[in-house]
């Protein structure tokens, strides 16, 4: 029999989603022989400190070793070999765009016989975020921060900043002089594209500085006279674009995915099969409207109408649109508060969380809902219709206790969703 427990059930699939993501099981098994002189590591995102202290710990004593790599505030570990910066996400600042200069300084001076080991993850384009000439930090954080609140995709998003960065849309790796370079990359996108990953500092570029400027006006956002003048400058040619595939620049580059949303998402259906629950993998791939995905799992539960338990279990990253005057709550607090509403008087519990621990930019990784979820809020006089229209779905689920917080996980395979229907 199935342990009955929905709600220790939701955490421990979370906490096992996050595990098979861990790059300290998932990274050491992809790093390379060392080269003939030296190596030289950098990186940046949310799981870059787990990623370099894993580095650290498996390379080879007497090889040559130094690198740098830049996580968000609090995602920080010791390492021995590979300095790590903490700055800011999901808006950039100095600390970043400093540590984003040291890194391109220091990938010049590579030759061919060393190694560029570079480690990617979730939250390496704000993280790396220098701006290129004539575009000031502030200008890269106000477009920033337009983007995010006006519901544009991580790929549109990345579209506008690959164009407006220095090591972003394969600028790191046409830096590395000639050098051999490997990037290992812990994918939190869609599709797992090495080019929207972190905004690709080792990948080819297929868009261009006119596709930013299309990303700019589809979203209605006015860009500052900086970001205009160098997307206007370079889609006119006056300016060199980001390098395209078959540069020659990736000629000695590789880019490897080592973990994604799959893998932790295939995790989480074992471990609810091993307690005798029936598990099926909607899609690692959703995106779109959060309230709109809460609807669309609302209606196949209804439709499901099962006794027998069943865990219906999904990834991928969705979106809110914020109105100008809004609450708290990140992209899964939101689909939750939706779905609560969706599910009304069904005896269902679901879970939604960032896998980093960060949902959105809040303290938390996502929340827990179940069958009394809206009974509870009414008798403490919250409304979720309410909360729901002030996209305030942090201050509900708060004040009900039904946060998940976990602090910063290091690692970042996007969002994790699960559904329980047909526990007694």
């Amino acid at each position: 029999m199935p342990a009955t427990n929905p709600r220790e059930l939701l955490l421990g699939s979370f906490r096992t989603a996050v595990a098979a993501a861990d790059p300290a099981l998932v990274l050491p098994p992809h790093l390379p022989a060392p080269p003939r002189r030296r190596t030289l590591v950098v990186g940046g995102g949310k799981a870059a400190a787990s990623m370099a202290a894993a580095v650290d710990a498996h390379w080879p004593g007497v090889a040559p070793l130094s690198g740098l790599v830049v996580t968000r505030y609090q995602h920080g570990l010791p390492t021995r070999r590979i300095d790590v910066v903490e700055a800011s996400h999901p808006l950039p600042d100095g600390r970043g765009e400093a540590a984003a200069l040291r890194m391109l300084d220091m990938a010049s001076q590579l030759g061919p016989d060393d190694l560029l080991l570079v480690l990617i993850s979730g939250g390496g384009s704000s993280l790396l975020a220098a701006p290129v000439e004539g575009v000031t930090l502030k200008e890269l954080r106000q477009v920033t921060k337009a983007l995010l609140s006006a519901g544009a995709t991580i790929h549109d998003i990345n579209t506008v900043r690959k164009h407006l960065t220095r090591l972003s849309g394969g600028r790191l790796a046409q830096a590395m002089n000639g050098a051999q370079g490997l990037a290992l990359i812990v994918s939190d996108v869609v599709g797992d594209d090495p080019t929207h990953i972190a905004s690709g500092p080792c990948a080819p570029d297929p868009s261009t500085c006119a596709d930013a400027l299309e990303r700019l006006q589809r979203f209605r956002i006015a860009p500052p006279a900086g970001v205009k003048q160098h997307l206007e400058s370079c889609s006119g040619g006056a300016i060199a674009d980001t390098p395209k595939p078959g540069d020659s620049c990736f000629a000695r580059m590789e880019n490897r995915i080592i973990a994604n949303a799959h893998g932790s998402l295939l995790a989480a259906v074992h471990y609810f099969e091993q307690r005798g629950i029936e598990a099926l993998l909607l899609s690692g791939c959703v995106s779109g409207d959060a309230q709109a995905v809460a609807h669309q799992h609302a209606a196949l539960v209804r439709a499901l109408s099962r006794r027998q338990p069943l865990a219906l279990i999904s990834g991928g990253e969705t979106t809110v649109t914020l109105r100008p005057q809004h609450g708290r709550g990140g992209r899964n607090a939101e689909y939750l508060l939706a779905l609560a509403l969706a599910l009304s008087g069904m005896p269902a519990w679901a879970i939604a969380c960032d896998t980093d621990g960060i949902d959105g930019s809040e303290d938390n990784a996502g929340a827990i809902i179940g069958p009394d979820t809206l009974s509870r809020a009414s008798e403490r006089g919250l409304s979720a219709v309410d909360f729901l229209a002030g996209h305030d779905s942090h201050g509900f689920f708060s004040a009900l206790g039904d946060l998940v917080v976990t602090g910063p996980t290091r690692t970042n395979v996007n969002d994790y969703r699960a559904l329980l229907v047909g526990l007694d």
